[in-house]
């Protein structure tokens, strides 16, 4: 059984027992529960959202609130200009694992 559910902007493929990590969520508690759900899938039959599903619901556990991602580093160089610059990033994440899909026959 597993699920496609959208988070902020992004999607993510879920099953339950999932770890993953989210764009950061602003009022992120104990835990979440995730209402845009596009796709579900217990073996015997698949739910196709237009956008969403009603029926599915997944609760999910908040494990940091909030985390860093790993650094990105960008940097430019420009040849015989003796000019350079170089910028860093960490995106700041929510990760949550997820304790249930649920569905509604």
């Amino acid at each position: 059984m597993y699920a496609i559910v959208q988070v902020g902007s992004q999607q993510y493929k879920i099953t339950e027992g999932d770890t993953i990590s989210v764009q950061r969520l602003e009022k992120a508690e104990k835990s979440v529960q995730l209402d845009q759900v596009l796709l579900f899938e217990d073996g015997e039959t698949v739910k196709i959202g237009n956008p969403f599903l009603s029926d599915v619901k997944v609760k999910a556990d908040v494990v940091a609130a909030e985390a860093k991602d790993n650094k990105a580093v960008s940097f430019k160089y420009s040849k015989r200009k003796n000019t350079s610059w170089k910028k860093g990033h960490r995106q700041k994440l929510t990760i949550l694992k997820i304790a249930k899909i649920e569905a509604k026959a």
